[in-house]
């Protein structure tokens, strides 16, 4: 019964507070009502600390299981699971993300039955941050374990509605999971009792007004079903929310100078006007352990700090260069590690993806190549691979694309510099989640953002075949990213591909694209090289799409916590 009790009660300690005050569990009911602003600022402020080891998981089962990321290789870590789509049940990670999750909605709901709202603004506030976390841990939850909401919503099961425990603790006994409805019904309720109660125009290190408008713009999209067969009122509640946002004059788009060092600034920056709400990391709770195991480690090594073993994926890069080549202002959270000589000087390369086959002639994935750049008499570039050399032949000279005839194939790759290398894979560090306040790997996780606000509304119009604006919101975001690279049209041919692959780019590394696949019906592919089985195609309907409840949660549950099949 600890366990179990544990598992829904709040924290002990509060290590975020920033406060001198006792732990939550000497705070009375009789206690709370002696100094109530400040015994609820504490115990929100507990909610807020369990967000930040909750985030860690959120990004890596939002982000791994998507096509912006490969991994050098095969990984004992629990988030190996992630990318490859080989799921068990013992996850430690997710046992976090659990954990965490319902330790939130535990501390929020026993705030929500304390507090009575009217009493002041103030509390008011405090009650409406209350909902927003226990509506938005819903949604994360629901979207994690629960399939996406295009099937059969009613039947499929999301999580358990726990909120808070019940009264006879001697007999306890908690309800099932949920259906997928009634736990985005429970978020949406949560959400818009949060709206109404919050009036204070906090930074976006807090939950706010518009914070709780913008994730119920997410939770209607996510529920807007598929571009084949949209569901248009969910469509239209998600664009009224998106609008909201965008109205309350709070928030701008940051020039493309400033985006480009968007990954810089903390939430509550003076700089920053694009953040609706972050999971807010400071330097003095960042330990030298985060800097190496935290998600910016993995993406890169900076200032001799983390382990750099995940790059961009050969998919995103070549997405990054048909958007815009070298112009996407989203370069900028790319950064190719080149070899050097002595002097500092990099060697010229051409470097294309090429197919590998087993003995038996069966594809089974894809490699690198690249070597150095030489040059013909005529001034043609040509390299040698082993004793042969094999000429380039010019695609497009001013993005340095050029054309290789390989083993019978023609593959077109780029001419650049000779990049190092981590087993056989070039190095494109991520530097988006890192570099916070200039702090090798501080980062602090995006929950929403204004450029999401927009690519809500493109998608959501183009669902109700409203092109017209689909396009003029689509355009916002990539206008910024990309000088004069605005879409001069967009029909019922061209939108789904247009408006998916802006998500994608901008969004990136915030933990959207492993999700936005699937609740629109659609496939992952991930034909680049990496070791994630790239040849294995994930449909929509694959029961891997979502994420099995750990075992030992199932274990300790007081009453029937059905598994995922």
């Amino acid at each position: 019964m600890k366990k179990i009790f544990l598992l829904f009660t709040a924290i002990s300690f509060l290590s975020s507070c920033e406060l001198d005050r006792e732990p939550f569990n000497s705070y009375t009911q009789d206690k709370i009502q002696e100094d109530k602003e400040a015994s609820i600022e504490v115990l929100l402020n507990g909610c807020y600390a369990q967000l930040k080891g909750w985030s860690d998981v959120m990004h890596r089962v939002g982000e791994y299981p998507g096509d912006n990321i490969m991994i050098r290789g095969t990984s004992t870590d629990a988030f190996y699971s992630f990318i490859s789509y080989q799921h068990v049940t013992n996850n430690g990670r997710l046992s976090v993300f659990w954990n965490n999750s319902y330790k939130i909605i535990s501390q929020s709901s026993d705030l929500i039955k304390i507090i009575k709202e009217g009493e002041s603004d103030a509390v008011d506030q405090q009650l409406g941050e209350a909902y927003y976390l226990r509506g938005m841990i819903y949604f994360y939850l629901g979207k994690t374990y629960g399939r996406p909401y295009a099937q059969s919503p009613e039947t499929n099961l999301g999580v358990p509605i726990v909120n808070g425990l019940p009264a006879d603790l001697n007999n306890l006994t908690l309800p099932d999971r949920s259906s997928v409805k009634d736990t985005y019904a429970q978020a949406i309720n949560d959400l818009k009792k949060a709206e109404a109660l919050m009036n204070a125009d906090k930074t976006a290190a807090y939950a706010t007004k518009e914070a709780a408008q913008a994730m119920l713009s997410r939770i209607y999209l996510y529920m807007s079903g598929t571009y084949d067969s949209p569901n248009q009122e969910f469509a239209t509640q998600s664009i009224e929310y998106s609008n909201k946002v965008i109205a309350s004059g709070r928030y701008s788009l940051l020039s493309r100078a400033s985006f480009m060092k968007y990954n810089t600034y903390a939430p509550d920056a003076p700089e920053q006007t694009e953040t609706i709400f972050a999971v807010k990391q400071v330097a003095s709770e960042f330990s030298g352990y985060d800097h190496y195991y935290g998600i910016g480690g993995m993406y890169a090594n900076i200032q001799g700090q983390g382990w750099g073993e995940m790059y961009a994926s050969a998919e995103y890069l070549d997405l990054l260069r048909k958007a815009g080549g070298k112009n996407d202002a989203r370069w900028a959270f790319i950064d190719p590690q080149y070899a050097t000589d002595a002097a500092g000087n990099k060697t010229e390369a051409f470097r294309f993806i090429y197919d590998v086959f087993n003995a038996g002639g069966t594809q089974t994935g894809y490699n690198y190549m690249q070597q150095p750049l030489k040059r013909n008499a005529d001034g043609s570039f040509y390299i040698t691979i082993g004793t042969t050399n094999y000429n380039l032949t010019t695609v497009n000279a001013a993005e340095n694309q050029y054309s290789i005839v390989y083993e019978g194939k023609t593959y077109t790759g780029e001419k650049d510099y000779m990049m190092l290398l981590n087993r056989v894979y070039p190095m494109y560090y991520i530097t988006k989640c890192s570099l916070q306040d200039n702090d090798s790997h501080l980062h602090s996780p995006i929950i929403s953002r204004l450029a999401e606000m927009y690519l809500n509304l493109a998608e959501a119009y183009a669902k109700k075949g409203d092109y017209g604006n689909a396009l003029i919101n689509l355009n916002k975001v990539r206008e910024r990213a990309i000088v004069g690279g605005a879409y001069t049209s967009l029909n019922s041919t061209n939108a789904v591909q247009r408006i998916d692959e802006e998500r994608q780019l901008e969004l990136a590394f915030e933990a959207h694209r492993g999700y936005d696949v699937y609740r629109n019906g659609q496939t992952m592919t991930r034909r680049y090289p990496g070791p994630h089985l790239p040849m294995n195609d994930v449909p929509a309907t694959s029961l891997r799409v979502v994420q099995y409840i750990p075992q030992s949660e199932i274990n300790a549950y007081p009453g029937t916590l059905t598994q995922n099949p």
